[in-house]
């Protein structure tokens, strides 16, 4: 029976050391992801995310950026608010009703 692979997760402070390596290599991509035992595709990706964001770059699992995040819970209270709004009216209608 073939033994399944586990993924490997690493940590930010892993992420960041890497792109710092490359970085301090003269873009040695394919050199730095040997030497850490990474393939260089997952080194190029995480370059990418560190330049495109370096504030909130490699967040962790399942997390969000902390903008994204704050937009996220900023909708969710949007859609609770609407919610208790529609319902307060649905009661005030039947209220008035009531009273005539």
């Amino acid at each position: 029976m073939e033994e399944k692979r586990r993924r490997r997760r690493y940590t930010k402070a892993f992420k960041m050391e890497a792109v710092k390596l490359v970085k301090e290599r003269d873009g040695r991509v394919t050199e730095v992801a040997n030497n850490l035992g990474i393939h260089p595709v997952m080194l190029h990706r995480w370059i990418k995310e560190y330049s495109d964001d370096p504030e909130f770059a490699f967040p962790g699992l399942g997390k969000l950026k902390e903008p994204d995040e704050e937009l996220r819970q900023l909708r969710k209270e949007v859609k609770d608010l609407r919610e208790e709004r529609d319902i307060f009216k649905k009661a005030l209608s039947i209220f008035s009703k009531k009273g005539q």
